[in-house]
């Protein structure tokens, strides 16, 4: 005989198959069997049809086609006797899946089956229904299941009901239908059937708020006694898991339960008595049982309040977290998670456990009962819960780190009422795993410090103690060099000391050192080195004795390759051989911080300029002519400080900047006639960038501008595109750029010119010439310059707005910014709209007041917002060119 013949049996194929050595061989093999099943279906071989089908589903598990079978299953479903409907039923199940058509010519056969007299046959059809049943065979066969759920062998019974399930997530409008047998299944007391009654009436909830209604109604009551009896019940060999009862039907009881009971006190009521026989009877030694008591806590949650049994739940699930299995403590947190919003008291009480958990060495335990942690902070117990966190910062696992410093630094900013205590976790955090926060945290605990004037002392003591023991953070670093360098003389002689401080013996060598140790360490990056620069700078002026060794250290950086060092190098270098004269005012303390609108920038709080024209989030609002209303802007985006080409890292990093240098502008109101100043600023930032020159000093293009303070001694100017941020202000510079060993030497003119101090002779009644003072590709300002007769100080000038392009502008508004040493009143203009192509005109007079006439030279930022077809155009620029004597 062949052994590949038709005639071979199921067994004889395994085992040749099993013989095979090769991937190649088994194909072969599968191959010719193949061959030989399609020759006996091409013969109609109706001997040997059953053992084919049977054959064909292990080939088809094995993974290759068999679709040219399906047909043989259809013939053996309809051949009379039941070993050929059984193969058939069986491979209609395997081979066959609901989207295809060939579903359709089995239908009637199921039909016949479902009403045949051999209850053997009824249940392999109501088998098969239940699998590949697809919508049109669940309406066309609904009557004939729904009229199965009332057989009378339990058998058929429990297959009609797992059928039904099936019937009504295909069709969910069948389910009104099914109602009243379901119900009627649930008064059983056969095992199968029960079970199956459960399941299906709770699909029936789901499906139907109809359904859900009636079987509250009508079998809560039985539901409760039958969870209770099964509570109850003793010991059941048939049923029982290690010592638990039917754990199966427990469950599926308690699911029933909940959706009954969810929203409806009457049906909550009347299962809490039995809730809590569960919760309180189950053991929870066993797996069986912790699986119960995770089902009764989820419905115990789920239903209608009731205090207590939801304190009994909640220390189930404390329970739970004491387990050794990773998984019952996964699902206990999640729970509890849920259970935080109904009583937050009582998971509290579980809180040394949860922290517990935070330590855990399971990735996915340890970052669920952080956020959980997170959820439970309050005010009574942030110190004691910051303080487990934080120590176990320095044991955490690198991965964990980023999400736990990061919920850290959230618990502090949200809950810190005290200034001292807050600096104390945040240079904690700092010191341990600063690289892994964003750099918004270090600048808002700088913003802190700036602010808390009685803790200045305090904090650059507690800054420079860690930086003896920890310097592997970058982020820390970079708060050291900064506090350093604007409280370093606060360090020596334990200047405002704390009764909390032990005293440190610090000297203006050790301050340098710890400095110069920042600049010359490997890992420092840019920002840090810059940075610690500063710091020297401002340290030369604190500390005179140590100048000339600060001197040193800085003019090592005069031939860096990075040419933002070698430049902040020659300038320092400058600043300290050349200009000791104004060294002290020039590196004078930060002015305290806006504390108040950092928080509301970094909380995103604040509109964006760009979406709302009519507020920034710097200050005020003020009245400008054309009827804009628009707010004050830093006077670093007046002057475009440290402008280039390069776009700042981060929209934060910059407004931080401008915190940082905290210098103030003034803007201009027509209704009050009136100048509004700023509050504070520093005058030798004013001097320094205010001198008469027809242009701003330039840097090299590819210096990289960094958001530290150097940027105020490295002003650059430079063309951009207009942008609607009035946070980011970018000039139309009318100097070209320089190379950078010319900008150096023009900050060095720039220092000198100041040092000087020339006077500008003053002109009386003297009219200048028309200047440029701006133009782009499609707009022209010129600026008529005039003085009035003897008033040197006051500068009139009549602006001339041209349209050069082909469209006429609409709504067209100027708006200008000076320093606060000027004072600025505009006119109204003479309209609003520019015709194109030069045809017309606007004007708009301007007049302006020079407190410091002869010594600095005026300086405006404008901006130019129009609407072409309806579309807003902004266009912004800085003007430096004015004569130098006005």
């Amino acid at each position: 005989m062949n052994p590949f013949s038709s005639a071979t049996r199921l067994r004889d194929m395994i085992r040749a198959i099993r013989a095979c050595k090769t991937a190649a061989e088994e194909r072969a093999v599968v191959r010719k069997e193949c061959a030989a099943i399609r020759a006996s279906i091409d013969e109609n071989d109706q001997h040997y049809r059953h053992r084919n089908m049977s054959k064909l589903m292990f080939i088809h598990m094995l993974g290759y086609p068999t679709h040219f079978g399906q047909m043989e299953c259809l013939k053996l479903i309809s051949s009379p006797g039941f070993p050929e409907k059984r193969i058939g039923y069986l491979g209609l199940m395997l081979l066959v899946d609901e989207r295809q058509e060939v579903l359709m010519l089995v239908t009637n056969s199921l039909k016949q089956d479902l009403n045949h007299t051999n209850q053997y046959i009824v249940g392999l059809a109501l088998c098969a229904l239940g699998n590949i049943c697809s919508a049109e065979m669940a309406r066309d066969l609904a009557p004939e299941v729904e009229r199965l759920l009332q057989f009378r062998d339990p058998n058929i019974r429990k297959k009609a009901a797992l059928c039904s399930l099936r019937i009504i997530k295909k069709v969910p409008d069948l389910a009104e239908n099914f109602v009243n047998p379901a119900t009627a299944l649930l008064r059983e007391k056969h095992h199968g059937v029960l079970i199956t009654g459960v399941q299906l009436c709770t699909e029936l909830c789901k499906v139907s708020s109809e359904a859900l209604e009636h079987i509250r109604k009508k079998c809560t009551e039985g539901l409760v006694r039958t969870l209770k009896d099964l509570a109850n019940s003793p010991y059941s060999p048939e049923y029982d898991i290690a010592g638990i009862t039917d754990p199966f039907l427990h469950i599926k009881l308690l699911r029933l339960l909940r959706a009954l009971g969810e929203g409806d006190a009457d049906a909550s009521d009347s299962m809490n008595d039995t809730l809590a026989q569960v919760a309180t009877k189950t053991e929870s030694n066993k797996v069986a049982g912790n699986a119960i008591l995770y089902e009764c806590v989820q419905t115990i949650m789920s239903i209608e309040d009731n205090g207590g049994l939801r304190v009994l739940a909640i220390n189930i699930l404390g329970r739970f977290l004491s387990n050794r299995d990773n998984n019952i403590r996964y699902v206990a947190l999640n729970m509890l998670m849920r259970a935080v919003s109904a009583d937050a008291q009582a998971v509290q009480r579980h809180r040394a456990t949860i922290l517990e958990c935070v330590k855990d060495a399971d990735a996915s335990i340890r970052k669920r009962a952080l956020e959980l942690v997170y959820v439970l902070v309050n005010e009574t117990n942030v110190k004691a819960l910051t303080k487990e966190l934080v120590d176990h910062l320095e044991v955490s696992d690198q991965d964990f780190r980023e999400d736990l410093t990061t919920k850290i630094c959230s618990i502090v900013s949200k809950f810190s009422h005290e200034k001292i205590w807050y600096i104390d976790q945040m240079l904690k955090v700092l010191s341990k795993a600063g690289n892994f926060l964003k750099d918004e945290v270090w600048h808002a605990l700088i913003v802190v410090i700036s602010n808390a004037s009685k803790l200045h002392g305090y904090s650059v003591r507690a800054l420079y103690k860690l930086f003896q023991t920890s310097t592997e953070q970058e982020t820390f670093v970079r708060v050291a060099m900064w506090c350093l360098g604007e409280y370093g003389d606060l360090l020596i002689n334990n200047v405002e000391m704390l009764d909390i401080e032990d005293p440190i013996t610090v000297t203006e060598s050790d301050a340098v050192d710890a400095v110069e140790h920042a600049l010359k360490r490997h890992a420092s990056d840019l920002t840090t080195k810059e940075m610690a620069l500063v710091a020297l700078l401002k340290l030369s002026s604190r500390f005179p004795s140590c100048a000339e060794r600060i001197r040193d250290i800085i003019i090592q950086y005069k031939g860096n390759l990075v040419l933002e060092l070698q430049q902040r190098s020659i300038e320092f270098n400058s600043i300290i051989a050349k200009h000791q004269n104004i060294s002290s005012t020039l590196v004078e303390r930060m002015p305290v911080l806006d504390e108040a609108a950092f928080n509301a920038r970094r909380a995103g709080s604040l509109p964006d300029a760009a979406s709302t024209p009519t507020s920034t989030p710097t200050g005020p609002s003020v009245s400008l002519p054309n009827g804009v209303v628009k707010s004050a802007a830093p006077l670093l985006d007046l002057l475009d400080l440290g402008a280039d080409d390069t776009p700042a890292p981060s929209s934060s990093g910059g407004d931080f900047l401008q915190d940082l240098l905290g210098a103030d502008q003034s803007f201009v109101s027509q209704q009050s006639g009136a100048t509004h100043t700023s509050k504070n600023g520093t005058d030798a930032l004013l001097d320094l960038l205010s001198i008469g020159s027809p242009s701003a000093p330039t840097e090299s293009p590819s210096a990289q501008r960094n958001s530290s303070t150097i940027d105020i001694l490295s002003p650059g100017t430079s063309k951009r595109e207009p942008v609607s941020s009035l946070d980011d202000l970018s000039p139309v510079s009318h100097s070209s750029r320089t190379s950078s060993n010319a900008g150096v030497a023009s900050m060095t003119d720039l220092l000198d010119g100041f040092a000087s101090g020339p006077s500008a002779s003053e002109n009386n009644g003297h009219i200048y010439p028309s200047i440029t003072a701006f133009e782009s590709s499609s707009l022209r300002l010129t600026f008529n310059l005039s003085k009035q007769p003897g008033s040197p100080q006051t500068t009139t000038i009549q602006a001339t707005f041209m349209n050069l392009s082909s469209n006429a502008y609409t709504d067209f508004v100027f708006q200008a910014a000076v320093p606060k040493f000027l004072q600025l009143l505009l006119d109204p203009a003479s309209g609003n709209t520019l015709p194109a192509n030069g045809k017309g005109s606007i004007t708009q007079n301007l007049k302006i007041t020079n407190t410091q006439h002869g010594k600095k030279s005026l300086v405006m930022r404008i901006r130019i917002t129009y609407k072409i077809n309806g579309k807003e155009t902004l266009e912004e620029g800085q003007i430096t060119n004015f004569p130098r004597d006005l």
